[in-house]
């Protein structure tokens, strides 16, 4: 897994930077009802999409929070109000706010029993009413039908912590219900066999693949030989959900 303080330095760069952080924020926006006065990002990491939230909705008072100090530093010169927070404990009362998002996050978290208490706090925090929006199939999203797909399949994890089924199911747990989707594009996130290789040799596919003993190696081997290492594939594009939570319901609780 990445080191996310270290991350921090170079995340915007060699994640689509801008253009990706506008769709997301774009994408998102789209499932935040205009009457929404107040929004935390939960891993918020560099604040870049945090901060194009803010921007696109004036009056949306806007908060991000992240687990990582060094993602939260970089976020907090962007964003300004950013809570240095753990997820699955929020450090908010019941019903603070009017929108809780969490954007390429839930996929992250491999822990059993991890996604669902995010989950189940997104819905604590959130007044009744009040919408959750979260990117589900993220790692599904790369796969976009290229040579480095076929070489990865082989290693792919069974079960995906942010699938779109148990997403909605902690969600009904805890008075969650789905009310819309959406999609955006992550441009810049093309990947070159290249690209794909340095990521398996910095953990970055770990919430993906599963590469005990040599098989990294054996995996970069096979990226390494795919014709046209340094032609982008095609760019993955992202599923958003959104949740509304029942009028009436008590809170969940973890």
């Amino acid at each position: 897994m990445l080191d996310y303080n270290s991350e921090a330095a170079v995340y915007d760069s060699t994640r689509g930077g801008v253009p990706r952080a506008d769709a997301a924020a774009t994408a998102v926006l789209d499932l935040v009802p205009p009457g929404a006065r107040s929004l935390l990002d939960i891993g918020c990491g560099t604040g870049l999409v945090t901060e194009r939230i803010a921007v696109g909705r004036p009056g949306l008072r806007v908060t991000g929070s992240d687990a990582a100090v060094g993602m939260a530093r970089v976020a907090r010169q962007r964003v300004g109000a950013v809570v240095l927070a753990d997820a699955r404990r929020l450090p908010l009362p019941d019903g603070a706010v009017d929108a809780v998002t969490a954007v390429w996050l839930l996929h992250l978290l491999r822990e059993e029993g991890d996604v669902r208490a995010v989950v189940a706090q997104a819905a604590r925090v959130l007044r009744s009413g009040g919408v959750f929006v979260a990117t589900v199939d993220k790692d599904a999203s790369h796969d976009v039908g290229s040579d480095i797909d076929e070489a990865f399949a082989p290693y792919l994890a069974p079960s995906p912590s942010d699938a779109t089924d148990r997403v909605i199911a902690y969600g009904a747990e805890c008075g969650l219900d789905v009310t819309g989707s959406a999609v955006f594009r992550g441009h810049g996130q093309g990947r070159t066999p290249m690209s794909a290789a340095r990521g398996v040799r910095r953990g970055y596919y770990a919430s993906r693949l599963e590469l005990p003993g040599p098989a990294a190696e054996q995996l970069v081997e096979s990226l390494a030989a795919l014709p046209g290492p340094d032609r982008p594939r095609a760019e993955p594009v992202y599923r958003l959900l959104a949740f509304c939570r029942r009028q009436g319901t008590d809170r969940g609780a973890v």
